[in-house]
């Protein structure tokens, strides 16, 4: 295969979906890449491609073994994707090493916890769409910020029990953590304030624990007890994806069914289910679209191209869930109707996500109840004109304004 230049990822991520594209027209199922900091990587974007490496012990994600850059302080702290590799965690290990910090947090995660949950997403649903009823008709209002986002991040941070003071500054460490546009400075001082305030947290938990999932953490004994360090980590991964994943999914599933209103009319009418909307919304608009970061464990010839030892590697789930190799000529479309709706937007096998019921249950709620509640909802700017969220990690619009209820038509 003839050798290209890396493509320079734009690390505001204005246009995510038209840059998987450019790194698909390649030609092969990974594509080489320029990292902020002028570091080479990959971005996989072919879903077959995708599945075996979600599975393959020649594909790590520990830095500390397997990426030489890392290892030898060339890239360190101050690098601005730095907050990924720097956190222990199930994200960052390899191997038994990489299961046994995921045990504790999916013994935790029990099916049978998430669907006792189901009542108190609901009233918390209730309660955000109360509030958004004091809109005045006609008056805009950011659904994102509102809605989308004030949902997960209010269950993730009851889940894990974070004092209410302390939630704006938790939450605001997972939004920064994505952003890809971070400068060296940000970004250290990001990992410095979210390591402080989950010391703070597990601090407070050990003291006096509670009915909460860190205070579970906290006091697992035995090998799989987690380091002071694996609990801070753990918690960054737990908090930030489980606030911004669902934000995002929720965000796009709202905005596809107001500008298809002949999907919607099938939803509302029985003819296909809320589930179709929110799988086939993660297939196409999967919450994630670069998810760093993985490391090539030895040479690798992947799809026609040789990845070098040591080269980091990221998960391009934005371009998996449109692989036409998988959806054909209308990967690109939104069709709850579609048949085959398979995305790794979760991820796959052992790395699947634990948070993935949590997240589709709080969707699941979430969407029929805000439709119902506001059937004269539409968007306030043109499709267009909606700003990205900034960042080639997650794909996100930055606000989604819409008008909840009609103003009355004025007399003359």
């Amino acid at each position: 295969m003839q050798e290209r230049c890396p493509y320079r990822l734009d690390v505001t991520g204005q246009d995510v979906h038209g840059e998987a594209q450019e790194l698909r027209a390649q030609g092969s199922g990974i594509a080489m890449v320029t990292l902020p900091g002028d570091v080479r990587g990959w971005v996989v974007v072919g879903h077959d491609l995708a599945k075996e490496l979600l599975t393959s012990p020649l594909v790590s994600k520990n830095p500390r073994l397997h990426w030489p850059q890392w290892i030898n302080g060339e890239i360190g702290a101050d690098w601005p994707l730095a907050s990924w590799p720097t956190m222990e965690n199930m994200t960052t290990a390899y191997g038994p090493e990489a299961q046994r910090l995921r045990r504790p947090v999916v013994k935790a995660f029990t099916p049978k916890r998430v669907r006792s949950m189901q009542p108190y997403i609901e009233r918390t649903v209730q309660y955000l769409l109360d509030r958004l009823a004091e809109t005045p008709p006609g008056e805009v209002v950011d659904l994102k910020r509102n809605f989308s986002y004030q949902l997960p991040a209010t269950i993730i941070c009851d889940l894990f029990g974070v004092p209410e003071a302390d939630r704006a500054t938790v939450l605001r460490g997972g939004e920064k953590t994505p952003d890809s546009s971070l400068t060296p400075e940000e970004a250290e001082a990001n990992i410095r304030d979210w390591t402080e305030q989950f010391t703070k947290l597990i601090q407070a938990k050990r003291a006096n624990p509670g009915d909460d999932l860190t205070s579970e953490l906290v006091n697992v004994d035995g090998e799989e007890r987690l380091t002071d360090s694996e609990l801070i980590g753990t918690l960054f991964v737990a908090l930030g994806a489980g606030s911004e994943t669902v934000m995002n999914l929720v965000t796009h599933a709202v905005h596809k069914l107001l500008t298809h209103p002949e999907q919607r009319a099938a939803v509302e009418a029985g003819r296909a289910s809320w589930d179709d909307v929110i799988e086939e919304t993660l297939r196409l608009e999967s919450p994630l679209n670069m998810l760093p970061l993985r490391f090539a464990v030895e040479d690798l010839v992947l799809d026609g191209v040789t990845v070098p030892k040591g080269d980091p590697i990221l998960m391009g789930y934005g371009a998996i869930g449109r692989d036409p190799a998988v959806h054909g000529d209308t990967a690109e479309d939104w069709d709850i109707t579609r048949p085959d709706k398979e995305h790794l937007s979760f991820g796959f096998g052992t790395h699947y996500c634990f948070g993935a019921p949590l997240a589709r249950l709080e969707a699941r709620i979430a969407l029929p109840a805000l439709f119902a509640r506001f059937p004269e909802m539409e968007l306030a700017v043109k499709t267009e004109e909606l700003e990205s969220q900034g960042t080639f990690i997650m794909n996100g619009h930055k606000t989604l304004p819409v008008v909840l209820e009609r103003a009355p038509a004025v007399v003359a």
